[in-house]
């Protein structure tokens, strides 16, 4: 079955920026909505951003507003996550899933998306 593959992850000082990437196990699969999602040691997986392939919208927590950037390379099927002025609170396992609708519901909470990765560590140091 396809799923999504993450990579990017890494140490960084607070402060610092990082930028992800997701593609898909599969080089033909797109057309739905990916999105970004994260869990920080001992508590639940969160919504971070999301974009719907077909005209590129995106949406994001409001705890990430202006700091970080999700994007696309629809030639390579590849969905970015740019993120700047990163705290030590973000700190976690950031995974890659997609959805099928992108509505206020379906993208920001956990339950309605599929294909996730195994997610990439990202470590923010105070």
């Amino acid at each position: 079955q396809v799923h999504m593959v993450e990579s990017g992850g890494g140490l960084v000082q607070a402060g610092g920026s990082l930028r992800l990437s997701c593609i898909p196990s599969e080089p033909s699969f797109s057309g739905y909505v990916t999105g970004w999602l994260r869990q920080a040691p001992g508590k639940e997986r969160e919504f971070v951003a999301a974009i719907r392939w077909r005209g590129g919208i995106t949406y994001y927590a409001d705890s990430v507003k202006g700091r970080f950037t999700i994007s696309m390379d629809n030639a390579n099927n590849t969905v970015w996550l740019r993120m700047n002025s990163l705290e030590s609170k973000e700190t976690g396992i950031y995974y890659c899933a997609v959805v099928a609708y992108f509505t206020l519901l379906t993208v920001t909470i956990p339950d309605p998306y599929e294909r996730w990765g195994q997610g990439t560590q990202v470590t923010v140091s105070s």
